[in-house]
């Protein structure tokens, strides 16, 4: 048999796209193939379990790739079903090119990047990395005769009676210059681990030279005396059976730990996990895992694989998987998603939409269930996943739908954490609707023990993300307003039935802005219940939430003082300091202790500049020396 043809597609319009979209992630090619050598095995498994066709009973399935760096070749061989001649013209000759005239007249002048997997493109991305391409088959049906498939992807294909004794395929490439990297056992291991890891027939790497020179090196190294040692058992790079395609309540916690460190290599364990299984009206099973986030939001790096019938496609592809679950880590296998389509198409296509609910509430329900089952241990967890959290009920309405009654909020003055509802209904008697809230406990503490003295409790948001889930909240709960320890504070602790004397009021400003060389700065004497300081600095909420957002779209390193800020100096008439104040006639000296009390007040706002921490320290020494010789 002798057959010769023409390519139906013009190779110098096909290569430079599939170089634009494949270019990046050129060793997909080994995906592709090895893929389509376990379909191959899985079809011929169907139709022996059906009746159609007859293998020994102790037949081992496997797919091979060999590497031989000094014939330069690359091949993928497997024991499937195999193909006879008119398979070969009808898969190959017809359908594979039809397929590339297909996504040819797609994307040649398309601008955006189709999602990768375009399974079916396998066999012209292996022309990427090969000068020529042999396809040397046997075909399971009686009587077939072998047949060999050669093609340079260019002038054309030859086809001739092949070589196989056995039934199945082998895929010869034969690598050109940019394929030569791939002829290293390292290189191609780290490329079937990453795409065929789960693939669900044993795959098997093989370099037959490097192995023969292994061997003679450890001839070499025995001693007189060492037992001849034991030929290498040789092990598959894949696991068959990943953990999702297994029942949940065959797996134990241990068996959940070992996949997460293995796929993910994360020494820390994970929090918790969820086990996805879906068959209707959708097939989805996989996998999520919650890892340690802790205060790190801005830089977590979470990674869920996306898997096509245990085949990875691509990590983290949004389109698919919610936004904000890309937090955690996990994989999940779709095999329904059309994968060689748009971006666009996925996030406009309403079946994959309901994919993306589905794990939504898959993982709301797991956090309710924590919540309400074990709460104790939900608790033990927050400080890890309220960023995780937070962020999804910003990205995701049904989300925040699903888990705002399991959002807690962690108290400063008890330790303990409560729900909104349980803040607002302690808040009823002292601060109706207002939450008080810290960012920095250490620094705010004075704030907060002042407020603890009125039975005022204080709840602790320290992160960034914290600045637009507040604001979130008071949108979705009419009448909740949260405001900083030093926003509010003055009118919080303000003794009602103490007067502050009007003349008073006029000399604290003029001392305090005198002293400080600021005339536009706001001051108010009140009368403060039980707070241990002389004055207090209050800026306004919506002024201070401006400054936060401000600082975070504007990148590191922004001078404070550069921004104007809408502060209120409130000074303490029941402070016996701020009386001895306003008693005396100012001297150098009182300038000095008003510039370290206002210097104090600013401390529990925001750190120092550097050349303003000089001056503070500068001061403090005159003050102690100033002290110590009265």
């Amino acid at each position: 048999m002798q057959e010769q043809g023409s390519l139906s597609i013009n190779s110098e319009n096909l290569f430079p796209i599939i170089k634009k979209w494949l270019y990046s992630d050129q060793d997909i090619f080994i995906r592709e193939l090895v893929s389509n050598a376990v379909d191959a095995i899985v079809k011929f498994r169907k139709m022996v379990s059906m009746g159609d066709a007859e293998a020994s009973e102790d037949e081992q399935y496997a797919v091979h790739v060999t590497i031989d760096a000094e014939a330069e070749t690359i091949t993928v061989s497997d024991n499937g079903i195999g193909m006879t001649a008119d398979e070969v013209r009808k898969y190959i000759n017809q359908v594979a090119f039809s397929g590339a005239a297909e996504f040819l007249e797609k994307y040649k002048n398309a601008t955006e990047d189709p999602i990768i997997g375009h399974f079916g493109l396998g066999f012209y991305s292996a022309f990427m990395v090969a000068s020529q391409i042999q396809i040397n088959t046997l075909s399971y049906q009686e009587g077939a005769e072998p047949v060999l498939w050669t093609s340079d992807g260019e002038s054309g294909y030859e086809m001739t009676e092949g070589t196989r004794t056995s039934r199945g395929t082998d895929i010869i490439l034969h690598v050109n210059e940019d394929g030569r990297k791939y002829l290293t056992t390292w290189e191609l291991r780290t490329i079937l681990q990453k795409y065929c890891a789960f693939m669900p027939v044993e795959i098997y790497l093989e370099n037959p030279a490097e192995e023969a020179k292994n061997r003679e090196e450890a001839a070499k190294n025995r001693k007189e005396g060492d037992p001849e040692p034991e030929a290498p058992v040789p092990k598959p790079i894949n696991e068959i059976h990943p953990l999702w395609t297994r029942n949940a309540n065959e797996l134990k916690d241990e068996d959940y730990k070992a996949f997460y460190r293995d796929v993910f290599m994360d020494y820390r364990e994970p929090l918790f996990w969820i086990h996805l299984n879906m068959d209707y009206p959708f097939r989805l099973k996989g996998i999520l895992y919650f890892p340690k986030l802790g205060n790190e939001f801005e830089s977590a790096e979470g990674q869920v694989k996306l898997y096509c019938n245990q085949v990875f496609v691509a990590d983290n592809v949004k389109e698919v998987i919610p936004e904000f679950l890309l937090l955690l880590k996990g994989a999940i296998d779709c095999p329904d998603i059309p994968l060689n389509v748009s971006r666009s198409f996925l996030q406009n296509d309403g079946y994959v939409r309901k994919i993306s609910d589905y794990i939504t509430r898959k993982v709301a329900d797991k956090l309710k269930s924590l919540y309400n089952g074990e709460r104790e241990q939900y608790e033990k967890y927050w400080d890890d996943i309220h960023p995780f959290i937070k962020y999804g009920c910003l990205r995701n309405e049904k989300f925040y739908d699903r888990v705002k009654d399991c959002i807690l909020y962690k108290s400063a003055v008890s330790d303990h954490f409560v729900t909104m509802s349980e803040y607002l209904e302690a808040a009823k008697e002292t601060h109706e609707n207002k939450v008080f809230y810290t960012t920095d406990p250490r620094r705010q503490a004075q704030y907060i023990t002042a407020l603890s003295h009125q039975q005022i409790d204080v709840v602790i948001l320290p992160t960034t993300i914290d600045v637009p889930f507040i604001s979130l909240i008071e949108s979705k709960q009419e009448g909740v307003r949260f405001l900083r320890v030093d926003a509010d504070l003055s009118q919080a602790l303000k003794d009602s039935e103490i007067t502050v004397d009007e003349s008073l009021q006029s000399k604290a400003e003029a001392l305090f802005r005198e002293a400080l060389g600021k005339e536009d700065l706001k001051v108010r004497l009140e009368n403060l219940k039980d707070t241990g300081v002389s004055v207090l600095l209050e800026q306004s909420e919506e002024s201070r939430r401006m400054h936060d957002m401000m600082r975070m779209y504007s990148g590191v390193g922004m001078n404070w003082g550069d921004m104007p800020a809408d502060e209120t100096l409130v000074v303490n008439a029941a402070s016996p300091v701020v009386a001895r104040l306003l008693a005396a006639e100012s001297t150098d000296l009182s300038k000095k202790v008003v510039s370290e009390l206002y210097d104090l007040a600013r401390l529990s706002s925001r750190p120092f500049e550097a050349s303003e921490l000089g001056a503070f320290i500068a001061r403090s020494q005159d003050l102690l020396q100033a002290l110590l010789s009265d």
